[in-house]
């Protein structure tokens, strides 16, 4: 048997990644320095791009784990029974996502948007087409509860997503401004209590 080319990886990338996501997570794409990229995922720079490539690569799997770790509740929510479930679930993890202490107040989708400015162009594009899937996801869902029902004709489910989609974001800058569990719960029961339909 011949020696192993090159030497072992000597991190977990997983774990790696982790520190990556939480970085992008506070400071955003551009704020995201590589300097503080590869200390926190305590690694090196060559060994930064031999796994993960540039900064942008990084920047998408950071997005990818995101999406898998922390929205999880998203596959539950649009398996719902009716549209007021579908955004009570939603709501709620949205909530429980803003109130845990491990993580960074606001939501990173909306904040890596927000943040990125002409020159992450590719950056904010990748990050508006997953938010583009995930409205259409939505609106599809209130498409076949508005068949079943769940809300009146006069409403369509396009104006339904995107004041469900405006009430998370509302939240996430909320709770990135400092508002507490109990004040995003407020506005969680309210939007349910004004929610059309049964």
């Amino acid at each position: 048997m011949g020696a192993p080319r090159g030497r072992p990886r000597q991190f977990c990338a997983e774990t790696a990644l982790a520190a990556a996501l939480q970085v992008f997570w506070k400071r955003g794409y551009e704020g995201a320095s590589m300097a503080e990229l590869t200390e926190a995922m305590g690694i090196t720079k060559p060994s930064l791009y031999a796994c993960f490539g540039n900064k942008e690569s990084l920047f998408c799997k950071a997005l990818d784990l995101y999406e898998r770790d922390k929205l999880a509740y998203v596959r539950s929510a649009l398996e719902a029974p009716t549209a007021k479930a579908v955004a009570e679930r939603f709501l709620r993890g949205a909530l429980a996502l803003q109130s845990g202490a491990s993580d960074p107040r606001g939501c990173f989708g909306v904040i890596s948007a927000v943040a990125c400015a002409n020159f992450a162009e590719s950056i904010r594009a990748e990050v508006m087409a997953r938010r583009v899937s995930s409205d259409r996801a939505i609106i599809e869902r209130f498409h076949r509860a508005r068949t079943e029902g769940d809300f009146p004709e006069s409403v369509t489910p396009e104006a339904l997503a995107a004041y469900l989609s405006a009430v998370m974001q509302g939240m996430s800058v909320q709770a990135g401004s400092g508002a507490s569990p109990q004040e995003l719960e407020q506005l969680v029961q309210t939007t349910l209590a004004l929610w059309p339909g049964r």
